[in-house]
């Protein structure tokens, strides 16, 4: 499966399992439609985690658009007050990113693509993409 978005806040590496790490970071989602003349737009809120190599994180900052690839998740829990809550979650196995919230205009904008090879590790290629519509 394939999600693109808006990361919400800075990635954070946590510990997990002795030392085994994992990037998490949520990414937004809009969507739009119409139900009669009225049209709606929501925002889906992605949970993710990476566990693939922790180096991605200093790249993961707020407002960045990424477009993620992986499978999803659902996480059911019971809140503070004993209500049944969910939250879908994301287990990411490549990530791209494609630009951060600063909009200068005259550079042609640079995506970096991180995948993770046969000896797990990171590797990024980075490709200048131009408004040619070819």
């Amino acid at each position: 499966m394939e999600i693109t978005g808006r990361l919400t806040a800075n990635a954070e590496t946590r510990t997990v399992k002795g030392d085994k790490k994992v990037v998490r970071f949520t990414v937004a989602v809009n969507d739009s439609y119409r139900m009669g003349e009225e049209r709606r737009e929501i925002t889906n809120y992605f949970e993710c985690s990476y566990f693939r190599n922790e180096g991605i994180a200093e790249y993961l900052k707020k407002g960045a658009i990424v477009q993620i690839f992986g499978r999803v998740g659902i996480n059911a829990y019971l809140n503070k007050d004993g209500e049944a809550r969910g939250s879908l979650t994301f287990h990411v196995s490549e990530i791209k990113l494609f630009g951060s919230t600063s909009t200068t205009g005259a550079q042609p904008a640079k995506v970096a693509e991180f995948s993770v090879d046969e000896s797990s590790t990171l590797v990024k290629k980075e490709e200048e993409t131009d408004d040619l519509p070819f």
